[in-house]
């Protein structure tokens, strides 16, 4: 595996959209570009493809948490790419809706964070993954309400600051 890390102009946007099962049903083409993948690759393949193993699973259960309710939500998250490199973006998920408010699938724009915010991020995910290698999700959360209690922050605060 390559291991390098791709950046991408902090003026432009990743977009994807995705089913309700999170099988990828569009991508732009910054997406297609950084992720590797030709688009028939990734059309209709599970969005988890880039996942990396350095994002802690709590953080895609808050995620699935939040837009299966119809509830934004806006995280860090660190994928890798085809080559097996990888790239950070701040992301910030919603449900599509129809016509009559029912979800239909999830939209994703994707921003390049800021080195400030990594600070802050990668030594908390090396904390939450390290909880969940000892005692899976659950520990991953606990570990995370406390921190955040002790910021006197809910999860949407914390991540709106850095």
């Amino acid at each position: 595996m390559a291991n390098n890390e791709i950046t991408f102009s902090d003026k432009k946007f990743i977009v994807s959209k995705t089913d309700l099962k999170g099988k990828i049903t569009y991508g732009n083409a910054l997406f297609l570009s950084i992720s590797g993948y030709q688009e028939s690759e990734l059309i209709g393949a599970s969005h988890n493809i880039l996942r990396h193993p350095d994002v802690p699973k709590l953080v895609f259960k808050l995620l699935w948490d939040y837009i299966q309710t119809g509830k934004e939500i806006f995280a860090y998250i660190k994928n890798k790419t085809k080559q097996g490199d990888y790239y950070w973006v701040y992301a910030h998920v919603t449900a599509s809706m129809d016509n009559n408010g029912k979800i239909i699938g999830y939209h994703s724009v994707r921003r390049k964070p800021k080195v400030a915010a990594l600070e802050t991020i990668i030594p908390l995910y090396n904390a939450l993954l390290a909880a969940e290698k000892s005692g899976g999700i659950a520990a991953s959360q606990k570990l995370l309400d406390t921190q955040l209690a002790q910021l006197g922050k809910t999860y949407d605060e914390f991540i709106f600051t850095l």
